[in-house]
């Protein structure tokens, strides 16, 4: 293949570069890279697994390294993670706020340039999932467990502790309110969606629209060609895997101390025990819960993960709702539309802002341990957002993985930070010294001071489990592809064993130094993978760059016009599709 066919002399039949599926229309992997491989070809096959024989075991001894290491010194792991966490803040936190507005600019060049029309999997490529399935599954994936975490404990930990950026704002004031939604909204508006559109989108695009392997290591294609299957691209998966599983493995620690948190509230009220919030409980819960998801991963995608995602989401407006309806529902509403004004306004300063003066204590603890959080997770949520993205074009799914789950984020964050602020700042509640005593309690200390507390808190508990069990889900099936050289469907038995895994890594965490050793690894394996994810900027440009010069070439204009005129192919292209497909190019023949 060549990389114009504008200038390949000699090419008489242009259906001999555009091979594709062209009996079912304009639909996945129409045009292949000059390759004979194919996902999984080179797996080894054993005992109910279906692995590839690198990737696999190097990931697999990576994580019991890590385990044993933690447990044997277990005495010392909450210092050397607290060391940890610091050493990398000080040194590369510019980096990680750099970074993560490069993401922001590369991803709306993207969608609102030139390559906006380009459809994932063709021109005429079906989407698997209704919208609503599709953002079910994506607002499940995406934050779920943070969302519930911090929704109340971020806000009026800045409400009593100003953030550095907002120097001269007096604690415990209105001001301060309105810094703290802000400043929330920062961490969790479109900087880590705007990291997870890259991912998603660049996963998509080489998987659906080359036909090559669901897995990090083709995204490179454009630089490396065939050497994605040899040492490179076993390097780009292992580190995905490291970082998906220690992302998500914060996420599920940090859920499970809620869920315990949660349950001594509940037995202390209606019990006549009361449950401790201790870190054997936490253990005991995270594999209780890992049982839980180890059935649901096993009847796969659609079965399980689709359903229960659907079933969250139905569970989080019902949430959602009743906290609005009981608490002080104007002024909630008139704090979002005001919360989205102060984020607006602060938004260009605070985005490249970085704490220059008196040390990085305040910024490590939050918006680099945000970052490191997103980015560790962008290999999991982002290749779950490609796996069930197909159909969609790069504008609609940038834009729309970028804006819908930001906005209702932000509504979220109102409504319950909302909640809490009036809490202080109207009536002579606080939360302020229940938060800095234990961050996990934060919800639960709010529902007290409002009507059906008891519901609430049932409501609270079981979401934080749904969403634990979702990621649980999502997570596996997403190692599952990395270490299975990019398969699509795996054993039960392997998806188990990930299950699995996860569960044991945030057990681990969770006796190896709580919040602050799951900080911890969420900042260290996000780390390298940033690396990847800024030269992943540069091979989704030369991927889509090539598809565009295709799709605007005459040779496939004549290809199209000759399938549209054969009685066997189904037309392609109509008045509400995007004008163009796949590129028949060879990603590796770019001549930029």
């Amino acid at each position: 293949m060549v990389s114009d066919p504008d200038s390949a002399p000699g090419r008489s039949d242009p259906e001999e570069d555009f091979v594709g599926e062209a009996s079912e229309g304009l639909q996945v992997e129409l045009f292949h890279p000059d390759t004979e491989r194919t996902p999984g070809d080179t797996n080894v096959e054993r005992w109910g697994f279906d692995v590839h024989p690198t990737v696999f075991p190097i990931a697999c001894a990576v994580i019991a390294l890590f385990i044993g290491l933690t447990l044997v010194f277990e005495s010392s792991s909450a210092r050397v993670f607290g060391a940890g966490q610091t050493l990398i803040s000080a040194g590369a936190g510019w980096f990680y706020i750099l970074a993560a507005n490069v993401f922001i600019l590369v991803i709306l060049y993207f969608a609102l340039g030139k390559y906006g029309d380009i459809r994932i999997g063709g021109i005429e490529a079906e989407t698997e999932f209704t919208r609503f399935s599709w953002m079910a599954m994506l607002f499940s994936a995406g934050m779920g467990i943070g969302l519930m975490f911090f929704s109340v404990a971020e806000p009026i930990s800045h409400f009593g502790t100003v953030p550095p950026f907002f120097a001269g704002v007096e604690s415990g004031t209105a001001a301060a309110g309105a810094a703290g939604m802000a400043m929330t909204f920062f961490h969790w508006g479109i900087h880590p969606w705007a990291i997870y559109a890259l991912v998603g989108l660049g996963l998509a695009f080489f998987s659906f629209n080359r036909g090559l392997p669901l897995t990090f290591r083709s995204i490179f294609w454009p630089l490396l060609g065939e050497r994605i299957y040899g040492w490179p691209g076993h390097v780009i998966d292992v580190v995905s895997v490291m970082a998906t599983l220690f992302g998500l493995s914060t996420s599920l620690g940090i859920g499970v101390q809620q869920v315990n948190a949660g349950l001594t509230v509940l037995s202390g009220q209606y019990l006549p025990v009361t449950l401790p919030q201790a870190t054997w409980v936490q253990v005991a819960l995270v594999a209780g819960i890992t049982a839980i998801a180890t059935l649901s991963v096993a009847t796969g995608l659609d079965g399980g993960v689709r359903r229960l995602s659907e079933l969250n989401l139905y569970l989080m407006f019902a949430f959602l709702g009743l906290l609005l309806v009981v608490g002080p529902t104007l002024y909630l509403l008139r704090g979002f539309v005001s919360n989205i004004g102060t984020y607006v306004g602060v938004l260009p300063e605070l985005a490249f802002w970085t704490q220059t003066a008196g040390g990085a204590t305040w910024q490590s603890s939050w918006t680099i341990f945000y970052w490191g959080w997103w980015i560790s997770w962008s290999p999991f949520v982002g290749m779950f957002i490609a796996r069930i993205s197909k159909g969609r074009t790069v504008r609609e799914f940038v834009l729309a993985v970028l804006f819908l789950p930001a906005l209702f984020s932000f509504f979220w964050m109102s409504v319950f930070g909302g909640s809490a602020l009036f809490v202080e700042l109207e009536t002579s509640g606080t939360l302020v010294a229940a938060v800095n005593e234990n961050v996990a309690t934060a919800l639960f200390e709010l529902f007290s001071f409002y009507p059906l507390t008891a519901l609430l808190s049932v409501l609270g508990v079981f979401l934080v489990i749904t969403f634990f069990v979702t990621s649980s889900d999502s997570g596996s099936l997403v190692v599952d592809h990395l270490t299975s050289g990019g398969k699509h469907d795996v054993p039960v038995t392997q998806r188990v064993f990930w299950a699995v895994t996860e569960g044991a890594v945030a057990a681990v965490l969770l006796i190896g130094g709580g919040l602050g050793a799951l900080q911890t690894a969420a900042i260290t394996a996000g780390l390298p993978f940033t690396f990847i994810l800024l030269l992943m900027c540069y091979t989704v440009y030369l991927g889509l760059d090539s598809e565009l010069r295709i799709m605007e070439s005459a040779e496939f204009a004549e290809w199209v016009q000759r399938l549209e005129t054969r009685e066997d192919v189904p037309p392609v292209g109509n008045d509400d599709a995007p004008s163009g497909g796949a590129d028949a190019d060879d990603p590796t023949s770019v001549d930029d």
